[in-house]
């Protein structure tokens, strides 16, 4: 078991001026992903930062929320290639957590985080939720709180709490 420090998130308006693209060729759209591709993008996302929560998961029990209308993924490409995506859950409801955000590490450090975030966010945002909330740890990227705080997230409690290792 691990200690992490958890910082919690939420936005209650939609984002301001939107960003501009920082890279030709870079997309952001939802998505309907299958297994195989989600699984891969996943471990390519968040293995740096050890993410295995979804690894976890049986086969079926993913399959079946990766098919929920209320789950919203939200994929960027550039020049066709996945470089990140970001995760929804409880979409078209009062309350919708972002439980996953991250790039592929071959795409960090070129703005395109933000970028993803930014059209993300609008996206959630049509369906006119009161908030968008996530939570984010110790162990998350290093700029990760940095990021959400500009696209508009304040946080409203911390804590320490323990997950497997």
């Amino acid at each position: 078991m691990v200690d992490l420090l958890v910082t919690y998130m939420e936005m209650t308006a939609p984002p301001g001026e939107p960003l501009a693209v920082p890279l030709p060729g870079a997309l952001v759209a939802r998505e309907a992903l299958d297994h195989s591709s989600y699984v891969s993008l996943y471990r390519a996302v968040g293995g740096p930062v050890q993410w295995d929560q979804r690894l976890r998961m049986p086969k079926a029990e993913l399959e079946t929320l990766l098919a929920r209308a209320s789950t919203h993924i939200h994929v960027l490409r550039v020049d066709g290639d996945a470089a990140g995506f970001c995760e929804f859950n409880d979409g078209g409801r009062a309350d919708i957590e972002l439980v996953h955000f991250g790039l592929v590490p071959a795409f960090q450090g070129r703005r395109l985080g933000p970028f993803l975030l930014d059209r993300s966010l609008r996206a959630v945002w049509s369906y006119r939720p009161e908030r968008l909330w996530l939570h984010t740890d110790t162990q998350d990227h290093p700029t990760a709180q940095s990021v959400y705080g500009r696209a508009g997230f304040k946080a409203y409690a911390q804590r320490m709490e323990t997950f497997p290792d």
